[in-house]
């Protein structure tokens, strides 16, 4: 059997590869060979092409067929064009941006995303509400048609390494640079999908396991269990030793410190995926959180660096300074006001002494 997988050097890629060697495949990669990753071992093929543009698929593809193509990376609709008769089986990668409101909450009214997302919520509609999350939509409907028996992922957040833009490291670097404090907006407290780059990859060889079952079908995925910005930060911590005061801010400010802080939820429904499939985790959120923290603790980015700079995190200390400053004398500001006490707290529902009393010895 031969698989081809579009990309393989990401986040999910090796154990995407390494799972399918696993199952008896042939593997070869598909990407641009910008660069390479130890966990890909020399018995998969690489085929050098940018997976961006059809003449460069149809250059590199001509006279090739495969049992499966996995497509993580690219222009999708292209490498889903270029792949017609040359394979019986299709899966795709792509995002849960294609949701409506997923970036523009007031598309949605109530503004915002149901709670949580099931496969079936409306997608972006046209590139006018939102455009990168209408070319997600409108390329799974190139890949259906192009592939009526394809399996379609809508991956979340992405953590773990080879990650480009890693949420983890602006609590990292705030840590290893000694500060007492971070700030987070609407005091870290929204929820928004985040998935293990193992336990995604798990995700997708379910439906090379299950080619019938998975067959046309698309597949909000995650880690089953979802924490919070703050809870995010407190694991952090605890994992490097490090006391971190979280100061609670507004939201709306421009603090990138955690990055990843939305006001609304973006929680994706898997419930498809658990009971289709059979999917569970295959690592534990916090092992997933504390392994992704060891792997960046010893490959740290440049600071300053392209990938710093991805973060859109200033590591403004003394912006933040300031802020901190403001929130702490707002708090204290908010204690001295003093409020009416209620009457005494009790149970609402009644409990009468004695049978027969239409009110209790509280009068309810």
């Amino acid at each position: 059997m031969k698989a081809l997988v579009v990309g393989g050097t990401g986040p999910t890629g090796p154990f995407l590869v390494n799972g399918l060697l696993q199952r008896g495949y042939a593997v070869s990669i598909l990407h641009r060979g910008t660069h390479e990753i130890p966990e890909i071992g020399p018995e998969v093929e690489h085929i050098h092409a940018d997976p961006h543009f059809r003449e460069t698929l149809d250059e590199a593809l001509a006279h090739r067929k495969f049992d499966l193509v996995l497509a993580t990376y690219g222009r999708i609709r292209f490498v889903a064009e270029a792949t017609v008769g040359k394979t019986p089986r299709f899966i795709s990668i792509g995002g849960v941006p294609c949701y409506r409101g997923y970036y523009h909450t007031s598309a949605n009214f109530p503004a915002g995303m149901p709670v949580p997302i099931p496969e079936d919520a409306p997608l972006v509609e046209n590139e006018a509400e939102e455009r990168f999350g209408y070319l997600i939509a409108s390329t799974e409907h190139e890949v259906m048609r192009c592939h009526p028996n394809a399996a379609i992922y809508r991956y979340p957040y992405v953590y773990g390494p080879y990650q480009l833009v890693p949420r983890e490291w602006s609590i990292i670097r705030r840590i290893l640079d000694k500060r007492k404090f971070i700030l987070l907006p609407d005091n870290g407290m929204a929820l928004m999908t985040h998935g293990y780059a193992e336990n995604l990859a798990h995700a997708v060889l379910l439906a090379v396991d299950q080619p019938q079952a998975s067959a046309g079908q698309a597949y909000n995925c995650g880690d089953e269990i979802q924490f919070t910005m703050r809870q995010l930060v407190e694991v952090i911590a605890r994992t490097m030793n490090h006391d971190l005061e979280i100061v609670n801010v507004p939201g709306g400010l421009p603090i990138r410190a955690g990055a990843q802080t939305p006001t609304h939820h973006g929680m994706v429904d898997i419930f498809k995926l658990k009971h289709q499939l059979g999917y569970h985790d295959v690592v534990s959120t916090v092992e997933a959180v504390r392994r992704t923290i060891r792997w960046y603790l010893d490959h740290p980015l440049e600071r300053g660096g392209d990938m710093e700079r991805r973060l859109l995190d200033p590591f403004d200390y003394d912006a933040e300074d300031r802020w901190i400053n403001i929130a702490k004398e707002y708090q204290n500001k908010m204690t001295e006001v003093i409020v009416r006490k209620p009457g005494p707290s009790a149970h609402p529902y009644p409990h009468p002494k004695v049978p027969g009393l239409k009110r209790d010895h509280r009068n309810r």
